[in-house]
């Protein structure tokens, strides 16, 4: 995984740090008192306990990726982050996006961070899904993901990858998920947290 050298060199010497987290209800954290973003927060102070860091949740439930485009200079540029972090999937692949256009809209995110700011970026998967064919158009959603962050040398958290893992060392997928199977618990939350907080 690419490391965020400029984000942690702040974070390490005590200057001020912007996170802006772009997406939709993951990010967001539906439902729950916490979110993955909360979290992190908490690992952060953890870890760096002396530095000043602010994240900015621009999580909207129901998001695609062209809905994030629209709002990422009002919401994210203008803010100036040291790091933004983009998430999106799901919503794409339920609302019929092709795996294609959800990449296109995700790589003009990324280029007009790249345009507009001096930010470092890292990009995330969403998680896994419980019903095999749902995943399967999930994970063809996550692999443009992965395709993006070799194309622009850029850190991708694969989030649904890091939920397998626990789920092989005997984590229960029913414990990690709301009612619709999709969305979260806050110890779903967590683990999400945990794969993001590698970056760091």
């Amino acid at each position: 995984m690419e490391k965020l050298v400029k984000t942690i060199g702040k974070l390490f010497n005590r200057e001020e740090v912007i996170i802006g987290a772009l997406g939709d209800s993951l990010t967001y954290g539906w439902m729950t008192e916490r979110g993955f973003l909360d979290y992190l927060n908490d690992m952060l102070k953890k870890k760096y306990p002396d530095s000043p860091f602010k994240i900015l949740n621009r999580g909207i439930p129901g998001d695609t990726a062209r809905d994030g485009l629209r709002r990422l200079d009002r919401e994210i540029i203008r803010f100036n982050p040291d790091l933004v972090m983009i998430q999106f999937a799901l919503n794409d692949a339920y609302t019929e996006f092709s795996p294609d256009n959800f990449k296109n809209n995700i790589d003009m995110i990324i280029s007009k961070v790249k345009e507009k700011t001096n930010s470092e970026i890292a990009l995330l998967t969403s998680v896994t899904l419980i019903d095999p064919r749902e995943n399967i158009i999930a994970e063809n959603f996550y692999s443009r993901i992965t395709e993006l962050g070799l194309k622009y040398n850029i850190p991708v958290v694969s989030v649904h990858e890091y939920w397998k893992k626990k789920i092989s060392e005997g984590a229960v997928h029913s414990t990690l998920v709301q009612f619709d199977g999709v969305h979260p618990t806050e110890k779903g939350y967590q683990l999400m947290a945990e794969a993001v907080f590698e970056l760091f």
